[in-house]
């Protein structure tokens, strides 16, 4: 017999519900004005709260930004997660796997390389960096089995190269040698790169 999870009290669900709103309101004006031109208090204002409520939830517009970014990062990597599964070669499948991610990053170009910048310099004991570099953990880990399952690589060697791949991603993106380029100039900028790495 399943165990019924107990309904959250008025608190979780009141917190929640500004945790929503926060989001919201951060990613709105995040998209629309990019995070240097947008203050706190607009952000206050969009979510109708207190500023002092809004630092509860995060104390900088660094980790509002995470949290934005977050929400959005772990939704393209499932979408890559599943074009991944459709591809025959390890090649493709990586690349389908962080092409989502390469896009998601580029929405917003300054938001993206601010993200990129605050995940890898942030404050690791910060709630919302934590999970920035959890959900890096997960793109991780979906790469290594995607070289396990296509090249028959051992577990450590898989993970390995899957970190090498990350951090491909990753410098390619925050690189200002491809500021102006368009996704697919960047996705492709990173396949060429993974291709001279993998195994043959």
């Amino acid at each position: 017999m399943p165990v019924a999870t107990e309904p959250l009290g008025r608190r979780e669900r009141n917190k929640q519900a500004k945790l929503a709103r926060i989001t919201a309101a951060a990613s709105e004006l995040f998209a629309e004005h990019g995070v240097d031109e947008v203050t706190t208090q607009q952000i206050a204002d969009a979510a109708d709260i207190g500023t002092g409520t809004l630092f509860l939830y995060a104390k900088t517009k660094g980790e509002l930004l995470l949290l934005v970014q977050n929400t959005h990062y772990a939704a393209a990597l499932e979408r890559g997660r599943a074009d991944a599964a459709e591809k025959s070669t390890a090649l493709d499948a990586v690349v389908a796997l962080l092409a989502h991610v390469v896009a998601c990053n580029r929405v917003q170009i300054d938001n993206g390389r601010t993200y990129l910048r605050e995940m890898v310099f942030g404050d690791p004991t910060e709630p919302h960096h934590a999970e920035a570099l959890a959900i890096v953990g997960q793109t991780e880990d979906a790469a290594a089995e995607l070289l396990t399952q296509h090249l028959g690589l051992a577990n450590e060697d898989a993970a390995t190269l899957a970190r090498v791949m990350s951090a491909i991603m990753f410098l390619t993106l925050s690189s200002s040698e491809f500021l102006h380029s368009t996704v697919d100039q960047i996705i492709d900028a990173i396949r060429i790169q993974i291709a001279a790495i993998l195994p043959h």
